[in-house]
């Protein structure tokens, strides 16, 4: 790439921009802590500029200055609806700043809450994984009993997964084990029903080549039918992992004393609008990480598909 396409980009001038609006007067009632967005936005251009450097694809290039270039704006229209003109009441929307500056001040506090959330759902996740692909490779492999059990799927899925909280409650020792259960649910069914898929749409022509060969049914099972059915099932596992966060963060919101979902419902019994946004980001930077990470984990097992 020349220079022009890797520096001479919208993005950069949207964060001149973003800069020249922190020059305007505050009308905020509330401290607005406008270093702290500075000091936020150089961060962002200053890793813009280094990646600009050393990315080699254009695409990957374009998507990161694209997805800087909207943060600026955010930023921008943020900042001058509260701490700049104070359209929005102060007390519900705090500044830009002021929220980088909650989030450096409490990140000992989030970092622990975030810890507890990605244990909980990774316990549930890999449990509901482990169970779900072998028992839909199992099931999937008879095509009458496969069709049987989609219906079936298809009528569990359907129901909410935090509806079972209650029972969770009644049955279990703890809550955290609740909330695992609940991720157990939300995952197992999207897996399972991704697996079915993926080994009822094997190509009959590589079940009957390694019949041919001789092949044992636990051979077949996880040496021909598991790999041919690795694009459904990573398909399951994203949408049972997106879901999952979902009702992780509604269920540690009822009952848990830990995990981000029990940050943002604590301070926003207490009308603190700050913490409770400053909760809410972090909730959607986690979840965009853990899902960017595991689609890179996804091509990394699949380099081998066209």
């Amino acid at each position: 790439m020349t220079l022009k396409k890797r520096y001479l980009r919208l993005a950069h001038l949207l964060f001149i921009a973003l800069l020249l609006i922190q020059l305007l007067p505050d009308h905020s009632t509330k401290a607005v802590y406008t270093s702290y967005l500075v000091k936020f936005a150089i961060g962002v251009e200053v890793i813009v500029l280094a990646a600009s450097a050393l990315i080699k694809k254009e695409e990957s290039l374009a998507l990161l200055v694209d997805i800087a270039g909207f943060v600026y704006v955010l930023l921008a229209v943020w900042s001058l609806a509260t701490a700049k003109y104070n359209y929005l009441n102060d007390l519900l929307f705090p500044a830009p700043g002021k929220v980088i500056h909650q989030f450096v001040v409490d990140k000992d506090k989030i970092l622990i809450n975030i810890k507890s959330s990605l244990r909980t759902t990774l316990k549930g996740f890999l449990l509901a994984t482990a169970v779900a692909v072998p028992l839909g490779l199992f099931v999937g492999w008879s095509a009458r009993l496969g069709s049987a059990a989609t219906y079936i799927t298809k009528f569990f899925s359907s129901i909410p997964p935090i509806v079972y909280i209650p029972y969770g409650i009644a049955l279990l020792p703890t809550f955290k084990s609740v909330s695992v259960f609940v991720i157990f649910l939300a995952t197992f069914w999207p897996v399972f029903a991704g697996t079915m898929s993926g080994v009822l749409g094997v190509d009959k022509k590589i079940i009957d080549s390694a019949k041919v060969l001789n092949v044992s049914k636990p051979e077949m099972l996880f040496k021909v039918i598991l790999p041919a059915s690795l694009q459904q099932i990573f398909l399951g596992c994203n949408q049972g992992l997106s879901v999952s966060f979902i009702l992780l963060t509604s269920a540690e919101m009822i009952g848990a004393k830990d995990g981000m979902g029990y940050y943002v419902k604590y301070y926003s019994d207490f009308g603190d609008y700050t913490r409770t946004i400053t909760g809410l980001l972090v909730i959607g930077f986690v979840v965009i990480g853990v899902t960017f990470l595991f689609n890179k984990l996804q091509k990394r097992l699949l380099r081998w598909k066209p």
